[in-house]
C-alpha cells in the first residue's frame, strides 16, 4: 500500500528561501513547455520512431511507486561503488555493500525505478525485476586506474539488460571531454539497440573538461553548458535526460569557446535557480524529453533541506523528478527512507506548481 503524502512545512525546511522558491514566476513562460503529466507516453513518445515496446517500458516506470500516474518520477541510482569506489560510497552505511539492500530500499521508498550496475541488478534480477522497474547502467568511470582517468567505459551490453528483465538502460557521456566523440558514438549505438529491443534510455548528460574551470570558478554545472549537454543528449534519442542542478551561468562567456547568444542571458535566464533549471528544460525539446535532476552528494545535516529544495526547483522549472542516491543511502535506513519520501511529497503536493 502506498503511504499517504505528508504536507511539508516549507517555511521550516527552506527557511528564508521558501517564499522566493514557491512563488517566483519564471522568465520563460511555462506556456512554452510540455509539462510533465501522466499521458506523456501517449502524447509524446507515441508520435516518435520508438517501437511500441519502448512505450510499454517507459509507461511501466511512470506507473510504479508512490508517484505512479502523476507524470513525475523518483529513481534510486547506485553506481557510486564504481564511480567513486565502494569504500567511499558504502563506508558510511555498510548495509549497501549488499546489492539486495539497494533494491529493497528502492522498493520501500516507493521509487519508480532502481538504477544500478550489471553486478547489482544481475544478482537480484530473478527475485525483484518483476517487482520494481530495473534500469541497467551500462557504462562507468572506473576510478581505480592510476593516475585516475575520467572516461566512461562500457561494462554491460543491451542484451544483458534485456535478459535480466530491465525496462531501460542508462549511460553517461562526458560532454566536452577529449573522449566525448567516442562516448557519443558508443552510447548512440547502444541506445539504438536498446530501442530496437523495447528498452527505454536515460542519459546522464555531464560536462567534463578542465577548461570549464576559469579564474577559480567552476562552470561544469552552469546553465548554458549543461543546457547544451542536454540538447546533445536529446539529439541522441535519450528518452529521459539526467542532469545536475545548475549552480551558475555564463559558462560559454567564461570559457570563450563554442557559440551562444546574448538573448540566453538577457531574455531566457536570470540568476534565479528556477530560471537556470528552466533553461535546461528548454534544451530538452521544451520538456518533451523530460529532465530529471540529481540529488547530489551527501553533505550531512543539510541533506534533507537540500533535497526538498532541489525537488521544488525541478518541479517548478518543469522537470519530471529527481534521481537521488548518496543523500539517502549514506544515512541510517529510516532517515534515508524519510528523505526519499520527502522528495516525493513535493511532487505529490498540488500547491507546488509550474513557475
Amino acid at each position: 500500500m502506498k503511504s499517504a503524502p505528508t504536507k511539508l512545512n516549507y517555511e521550516q525546511i527552506l527557511g528564508s528561501d521558501a517564499q522566493n522558491l514557491l512563488e517566483y514566476r519564471a522568465r520563460v513562460s511555462s506556456d512554452r513547455l510540455y509539462a510533465p503529466n501522466p499521458n506523456w507516453v501517449s502524447e509524446v513518445i507515441s508520435q516518435t520512431d520508438r517501437p511500441v515496446s519502448v512505450m510499454r517500458s517507459l509507461q511501466q516506470i511512470l506507473q510504479s511507486g508512490r508517484l505512479a500516474n502523476t507524470g513525475y518520477v523518483t529513481i534510486f541510482p547506485v553506481d557510486q561503488g564504481i564511480e567513486h569506489s565502494a569504500g567511499s560510497a558504502f563506508g558510511p552505511n555498510p548495509d549497501f555493500f549488499d546489492p539486495e539492500n539497494i533494491v529493497k530500499f528502492a522498493m520501500e521508498t516507493g521509487c519508480n525505478a532502481v538504477a544500478s550496475t550489471l553486478g547489482v541488478l544481475g544478482l537480484t534480477a530473478r527475485k525483484y525485476a518483476h517487482k520494481i522497474p530495473f534500469v541497467l547502467k551500462i557504462n562507468h568511470n572506473e576510478f581505480l586506474s592510476m593516475p585516475n582517468r575520467y572516461d566512461q567505459t562500457l561494462f554491460a551490453s543491451i542484451r544483458q539488460a534485456a535478459d535480466m528483465g530491465a525496462v531501460a538502460v542508462g549511460a553517461t557521456v562526458y560532454f566536452g571531454s577529449a573522449e566525448s566523440a567516442r562516448q557519443i558514438k558508443e552510447v548512440s549505438e547502444a541506445f539504438q539497440m536498446a530501442h530496437s529491443m523495447g528498452l527505454g534510455t536515460i542519459l546522464w548528460c555531464y560536462t567534463r573538461n578542465n577548461g570549464f574551470k576559469v579564474n577559480g570558478v567552476d562552470y561544469h554545472a552552469s546553465a548554458d553548458l549543461t543546457g547544451q549537454a542536454n540538447h546533445l543528449g536529446v539529439t541522441m534519442e535519450a528518452d529521459i535526460i539526467k542532469q545536475k542542478l545548475p549552480t551558475n551561468n555564463k559558462g560559454y562567456l567564461a570559457t570563450q569557446h563554442g557559440k551562444t547568444s546574448p538573448q540566453v542571458y538577457s531574455e531566457l535566464t536570470t540568476d534565479h535557480p528556477i530560471d537556470l533549471t528552466r533553461y535546461q528544460v528548454l534544451n530538452c525539446y521544451c520538456g518533451k524529453i523530460p529532465l530529471i535532476n540529481s540529488g547530489g552528494e551527501s553533505k550531512g545535516a543539510s541533506d534533507f533541506a537540500d533535497a526538498v529544495r532541489t525537488a521544488v526547483i525541478n518541479k517548478r522549472a518543469g522537470g519530471m523528478g529527481l534521481i537521488a542516491g548518496r543523500k539517502a543511502f549514506q544515512k541510517p535506513w529510516k532517515e534515508g527512507v524519510a528523505l526519499m519520501n520527502a522528495i516525493q511529497d513535493v511532487y505529490l503536493d498540488p500547491q507546488v506548481t509550474l513557475a
